[in-house]
């Protein structure tokens, strides 16, 4: 066998193989044999067809068989030979195969790019303290309680006000058409929530139960909904009713409602403090180690494998439309074209992609890998994070071929644990690092 590697680009390699014909000979011998051991012909007895008749018969298919093995025996020999490691599926082009003559064939497949990372031990990086005050469990503990709250009818007859929820009929029209997809009944809005578009809430201000109005909203270009995006909308609106939260009180009954683990509201209250600190130190940890791997990423610059990229963003793709099915929406309801979602998401793909290889490098250059312990150690974390049995989770991985993945994603953060022991950190106040990234 003999083997030829091609530069394309510094991401993509073209491999050349010939196989010599006495080889291809032979493997057309043992498919022929193979295919007239089973093969059952009028007038012959099993195993009794003549070769003549079986090449008559089955030649393109014995070629097609003999073409696909020489490939699945000879590809690997020859990437393990030239090191030219593909990182997805290799694209095959092949001659005609023919009967005494040497079979040639090509593999054109991406590869990892080569760089260069030089003195990236060391970086100095500054890092928040980690911060929870009274106020953030005041906070947190006023969402918990608007999460337990109920929605009920306004009794007294007024206009619909600031944190109002008001229930309406809507349908938009640009220059007097009516917009396909925009009209809704019994439609329910939090007003000043800016879940719709602030000026549509603002307008509903004053509006009694069962008052009409008209009204032009301006939407922004980039607005999410693509069908209300860059237009200028006249709404006709009618208010079928107006709700008010209505949120319980916050005593020792309220907590012990919340379930067994608060005796109280102060025991409440230091649940949430330790649930907020260990998020927080979460986020710092991560902010951290992505501000780090941004310094390292920034000295090196090199063409990312375009299968990479687009594997990114198809799964960035995927994220968001699992998200919104979940909802009960999906991309068109939700006015997102996949196309245009693409390109908003390209760059924080390349960089995602960009990150990867980089952390690759540092861990093949440190000689970090994953063991097994690792792997079983990852899962049962995984599987306590998301509330499920670490057994049942990791076979959903391996039937899914999300094994390796997985392994991976495991390897790049013991990469950035590995560069956080090696950098200069210096401790700063919250408001000092917010200041600096303004």
């Amino acid at each position: 066998m003999k083997t030829k590697l091609e530069d394309i680009s510094p991401v993509k390699k073209k491999l050349e193989i010939e196989i010599e014909a006495g080889e291809v000979k032979k493997k057309i011998n043992e498919a022929y044999r193979e295919l007239g051991k089973g093969v059952r012909l009028p007038g012959f007895r099993p195993g009794k067809v003549p070769r003549k008749i079986l090449e008559r018969r089955f030649a393109n298919q014995v070629m097609d068989d003999v073409t696909r093995i020489l490939v699945n025996e000879t590809l690997p020999k020859a990437v393990e030979e030239t090191n030219a490691f593909p990182l997805t599926m290799p694209v095959i082009e092949n001659e005609i195969l023919k009967v005494g003559q040497n079979f040639k064939y090509s593999a054109v497949m991406e590869v990892r790019p080569e760089f260069e990372l030089k003195d990236y031990m060391g970086f100095d990086v500054e890092k928040e303290i980690c911060s929870v005050g009274e106020e953030d469990v005041e906070t947190q503990l006023e969402e918990i309680r608007k999460t337990h709250g109920q929605l009920s009818s306004v009794e007294m007859e007024r206009g619909v006000r600031e944190e109002d929820f008001a229930v309406i009929e809507y349908e938009g029209f640009e220059d007097g058409r009516a917009l396909e997809g925009i009209k809704e009944g019994n439609f329910l809005v939090k007003v000043g929530g800016n879940d719709f578009h602030p000026d549509f809430e603002k307008a509903l201000i004053g509006l009694k139960k069962g008052n009409t109005s008209e009204f032009d909203v301006n939407f922004e270009d980039d607005y999410f909904q693509s069908k209300l995006a860059g237009k200028n909308v006249k709404f006709k609106v009618k208010v079928i009713d107006i709700k008010e939260m209505n949120l319980p009180e916050l005593d020792d009954a309220f907590a012990k409602n919340l379930g067994a683990d608060f005796q109280d509201l102060n025991d409440l209250k230091e649940k949430i403090k330790e649930s907020l600190t260990e998020r927080e130190e979460k986020r710092i940890d991560r902010e951290l180690k992505m501000r780090l791997l941004k310094k390292i990423s920034d000295t090196v610059d090199f063409e990312l494998p375009e299968s990479l990229v687009e594997s990114e963003l198809q799964g960035a793709v995927e994220n968001i439309r699992q998200n919104l099915l979940r909802s009960g929406s999906d991309l068109e309801k939700a006015g997102l074209n996949e196309e245009k979602l693409k390109e908003d998401l390209r760059p924080a793909s390349e960089k995602r992609v960009k990150d990867m290889l980089v952390l690759g490098e540092i861990a093949r250059d440190n000689d970090l890998s994953i063991t097994e312990a690792e792997l079983s150690g990852g899962f049962k974390e995984l599987a306590l994070s998301t509330g499920q049995e670490p057994g049942a989770l990791r076979k959903y991985y391996e039937a899914n071929n999300l094994r390796e993945s997985f392994r991976q994603q495991l390897l790049e953060e013991k990469a950035l644990n590995y560069l956080v022991k090696g950098a200069n950190i210096t401790e700063v106040e919250t408001d000092k690092m917010r200041r600096e990234q303004e």
